[in-house]
């Protein structure tokens, strides 16, 4: 099974002001949904509960430590990031499954050591937030794939797509 994170981070590594993204991308939105229909998604339940409802077409696992958390019907809860792996590599083919990784922070930080790869959408400007990607070492990172974007009528910033498989 490959574990991969998606995420869209400014140039300081920020994704979040409190619960809200601090930008308007929605190519970027069409990326995220592109890169993970029909792949089971982690994120933390403070992220799915920012969601008007689970991700359709997705199967939905919801990493919390609250014990008594109970999700929509088609969702799984999870407490802890081994638990996460056992139930996929037990619901799935483990040698054709992306599980795919959609945070928030402490999320990203829980599985950054397991992660073969990275779906960055890089947007080249800084926001004003406190919910940060966690740091990691670009050089422990091969860029396999980089596609640059200028901005648009709909997409007011410059970003790149960027994959990144662990060297």
């Amino acid at each position: 099974m490959q574990i991969s994170m998606i995420a869209a981070i400014d140039e300081n590594r920020l994704i979040g002001n409190g619960p809200h993204i601090p930008w308007k991308l929605p190519a970027d939105l069409r990326h995220f949904r592109e890169m993970t229909i029909g792949k089971p998604v982690v994120m933390g339940r403070k992220t799915f509960e920012t969601l008007p409802r689970p991700l359709d077409k997705r199967r939905n696992i919801i990493l919390t430590r609250n014990e008594d958390y109970k999700a929509p019907n088609g969702c799984i809860v999870a407490h802890s990031v081994e638990d996460i792996i056992t139930t996929v590599e037990e619901m799935y083919d483990v040698d054709s499954t992306e599980l795919m990784i959609c945070g928030g922070s402490p999320i990203y930080a829980a599985f950054l050591a397991h992660a073969t790869r990275l779906y960055l959408t890089q947007i080249h400007a800084t926001f004003e937030g406190d919910v940060y990607f966690p740091e990691f070492d670009w050089n422990a990172w091969n860029e396999v794939k980089r596609t640059d974007c200028e901005p648009d009528e709909k997409n007011p910033y410059s970003y790149s797509f960027l994959v990144l498989d662990r060297k």
